[in-house]
């Protein structure tokens, strides 16, 4: 693996991690990543040293129930940060695509130059159409107070499913409250973000985004897409996804 100045062993232990957090960095010094972005990430990697690295059959089932959802959904949204722009912009636009979603810029640490910095990404990958930047985000998600409560109109606001890979809670309880569906991939199962979405994807987002856009595209047409998501219970899932994580199973 070579980015930039440095090689990476394909042999190394912690290849696949290393290589993910030079794609971090390579972001920050692009402008899409903020500094607290690399923080939240080591957060997220000690929990996934917890579930071995690796996406569980409880994750997969989750995926499979995320997936359902956007397809059943009419007005699905994908919330795209600064780590999800340098991590998998190209999954990003390929599960758009399969499921028909709309695209939204949504971060935290808002300013209009790393807006355009993580839309400009995502069209080089692909994207043809990137929502909430600038003055597009014009509307605002009620009770929430941080730079994400701004969105546009025709996007989250509008949405009726929303996943939100790397969230913070305060965004997802705001949805939820506003009766959209949300979906989050989150590696904390005991987070806010986790306890309050619909349907958790406890995995690392550079497995779960292509994941999701593989089993989409499965599922795509077929007719049983509201028994997969009637099936699916989120509190069962986090519980099964924390005994995994304590070695219980």
């Amino acid at each position: 693996m070579h980015i930039d100045h440095i090689a990476i062993p394909s042999d190394h232990p912690r290849a696949k991690s290393l290589y993910i957090r030079e794609m971090l960095v390579k972001g920050f010094r692009r402008g899409l990543v903020v500094p607290e972005g690399l923080i939240a990430h080591g957060r997220g990697e000690a929990y996934d040293y917890l579930i071995g690295e690796r996406t569980t059959k409880t994750a997969q089932r989750a995926i499979k129930a995320a997936a359902a959802m956007l397809l059943l959904s009419s007005r699905p949204v994908i919330s795209v940060n600064g780590n999800t722009a340098a991590l998998c912009p190209n999954t990003v636009v390929e599960l758009a695509k399969v499921a028909g979603a709309s695209i939204e810029v949504n971060i935290f640490y808002r300013t209009e130059a790393r807006e355009r910095a993580i839309k400009a990404e995502l069209e080089l990958h692909g994207a043809k159409k990137v929502l909430g930047v600038g003055s597009k985000a014009s509307a605002r998600i009620p009770e929430l107070q941080s730079e994400r409560r701004r969105v546009d109109p025709d996007g989250i606001y509008a949405a009726d499913t929303v996943l939100v890979p790397l969230e913070d809670g305060d965004r997802t309880e705001a949805l939820v409250k506003m009766n959209k569906t949300v979906i989050a991939i989150d590696l904390n199962p005991l987070s806010r973000t986790s306890r309050a979405a619909n349907i958790t994807i406890v995995d690392n987002v550079v497995r779960a985004m292509p994941a999701l856009a593989e089993v989409a595209r499965k599922l795509r047409g077929t007719m049983s897409l509201k028994k997969i998501t009637d099936n699916f219970d989120n509190r069962k899932h986090l519980q099964e996804s924390l005994k995994i994580m304590k070695g219980e199973v």
